[in-house]
């Protein structure tokens, strides 16, 4: 069996949120603490020099966010951490939905004045789908926002989550002055600007008149707020919290690297060790001898230099180990691989063994696509990685006639990371390009031209929505493929799809032919 102790000492969790909630800034001061990086990027200035660890494609420096999911991996007190941080736009929620089949648990950042925003609404929603545990990190307490009751009451409502706060805020904005840690019961005293965050003052009761000595009158008001808070809601429970029930909470500012090593440390304690994943042929437990997983994510040009792929693989049971023949279900040929890489952002190191719940880098020449399994032999592929019906479409046309090869390898490279679907139309040949959010369309122009040395633009297309179709019944099929033969169009797998130009031209096909099943994502 695999060794169990490495097992529990991993925790694979995403951070997820609405752009600007200070995501990205909670995942520099988390690798802070895991000693991984020694300062911090100026995440919230595009002109400093010093971006986040975590953003570090091109595109994302100059807009100040993040467009893939990052990827980095460290220690703390024996603990083995492997944090994805995920893009916040959601021009890019597909990415995000991918990556939440990789973790375990998430933690949820929420803006103290801006409250629950519709992204955070969408990526909540996905993760209660799969009962994934959460915590809430509500962000930029240095900040005026909303009162700690009035939010929590807007989460539960909102986000349909049942919160348990484990710290309270002493104030906020400028006169926030603290947090008191509930489930270790100690003080943290705030100082603006201050990075160094000292232990906190033990405090077992709170009725202990010392806490005047550091929180003068707001002392007797955080009492209050406490007695509130036990009475409002239930004690903390850790089995409610692994079966996705309750969502314990915590406050701090991450700018500030305050109340992040109160969520660090009771996140070690807590968060799920890696959990087991459903196949299509039975469930497969962590600490099963033989090496199973799947890619959930694939990046082109991660080294421009280079033009390498990265497959982005999560290990489910057994150990990966370098240079051994592994099954690609899919392709059923056997690959071995001489450099399995880990991550801290861009940076890789080659690594020998990979245990359950951590992530590799698998260099591909473009054999694996996104769902993809490895065995060490058993058929088997795992579920629930989706890939969506886009809902913009632009016709993709060559700027540069001389540079033809290189826009279609762009082109080809870009669509396996499956930020984008590319279609080509039967009968005309045109390529159309669908994606879920209109800023793809900018970052495939600015890779491929930075990353390909190609050039596109992109011609209007009136298209509502794509249908992939199949069917038992022979004579309907052939039937709607003559009478809808200028909007079939084959994805990149070479599978035929509608292009409904309108909600009735989709509705009627559905009506005239009955036999024909019409799916809006690609599992199926």
């Amino acid at each position: 069996m695999v060794s169990k102790k490495e097992i529990a000492r991993r925790r694979t969790f995403a951070i997820v949120s609405h752009p600007d909630a200070g995501k990205t800034t909670l995942t520099e001061k988390l690798l802070l603490y895991g000693g991984a990086i020694q300062v911090a990027g100026a995440v919230k200035s595009n002109k400093i020099k010093k971006t986040a660890t975590s953003d570090w494609m091109e595109i994302e420096r100059q807009r100040g966010i993040s467009v893939a999911t990052s990827v980095m991996g460290f220690e703390y007190q024996d603990t083995k951490i492997n944090i994805l941080d995920t893009p916040g736009h959601q021009d890019f929620a597909e990415d995000t939905f991918r990556t939440l089949t990789a973790v375990d648990s998430v933690v949820v950042v929420i803006d103290v004045a801006k409250g629950v925003e519709p992204q955070t609404e969408k990526l909540v929603k996905v993760c209660r789908m799969r009962n994934t545990p959460m915590m809430v990190f509500i962000n930029k307490l240095d900040r005026e926002g909303k009162d700690a009751f009035e939010l929590l009451d807007e989460i539960e409502q909102k986000l349909e989550l049942n919160v348990i706060p484990l710290s309270w805020p002493v104030g906020m904005g400028k006169n926030f002055k603290g947090v008191y840690n509930i489930y270790y019961k100690n003080l943290h005293l705030f100082t603006p600007g201050k990075q160094v965050v000292e232990a906190g003052i033990r405090f077992d009761d709170i009725r202990d008149p010392g806490l005047e000595d550091y929180l003068g009158d707001d002392a007797e008001r955080l009492r209050e707020e406490i007695d509130l808070v036990k009475g409002v809601y239930p004690a903390f429970s850790k089995a409610d919290y692994l079966s996705g029930k309750v969502s314990p909470v915590f406050f701090g500012s991450a700018l500030n690297n305050f109340g992040v090593k109160e969520l660090l440390d009771v996140f070690v304690e807590i968060a799920p060790p890696p959990q087991g994943r459903e196949s299509d042929v039975r469930f497969v437990q962590p600490d099963e001898e033989a090496f199973t997983g799947f890619v959930f994510k694939i990046h082109a040009n991660m080294d421009p230099n280079h033009r390498d792929r990265i497959a982005f693989v999560r290990v489910v049971s057994g150990v990966f180990r370098r240079n051994t023949n592994y099954l690609h279900v899919r392709q059923n040929r056997k690959i071995k691989f001489a450099s399995p890489t880990a991550f801290m952002a861009q940076k890789k190191s080659v690594v020998d063994a990979v245990y359950p719940g951590d992530i590799v880098g698998l260099h591909d020449t473009g054999n694996f696509k996104i769902g993809d399994t490895l065995t060490e032999g058993e058929i088997l592929h795992f579920k629930g990685i989706p890939s969506f019906s886009p809902e913009l479409f632009r016709y993709v046309v060559n700027a540069d006639p001389m540079r033809a090869k290189q826009l279609a390898k762009g082109i080809d490279q870009l669509m396996d990371e499956g930020v984008a679907q590319l279609f080509t139309g039967k009968q005309s040949g045109r390529k159309i390009i669908g994606t879920v959010g209109a800023l793809q369309f900018e970052v495939i122009q600015y890779r491929l031209e930075h990353e390909y040395n190609a050039k596109c633009r992109y011609e209007p297309i009136t298209l509502y929505k794509t249908a992939w179709f199949v069917s038992d019944n022979k004579e309907q099929l052939e039937d709607f493929r003559m009478r809808k033969r200028n909007q079939i169009a084959v994805d990149k797998e070479g599978r035929e799809v509608f292009l409904a130009d309108s909600p009735f031209a989709l509705q009627m096909a559905q009506e005239k032919y009955p036999d024909i099943r019409f799916y809006f994502t690609s599992e199926f």
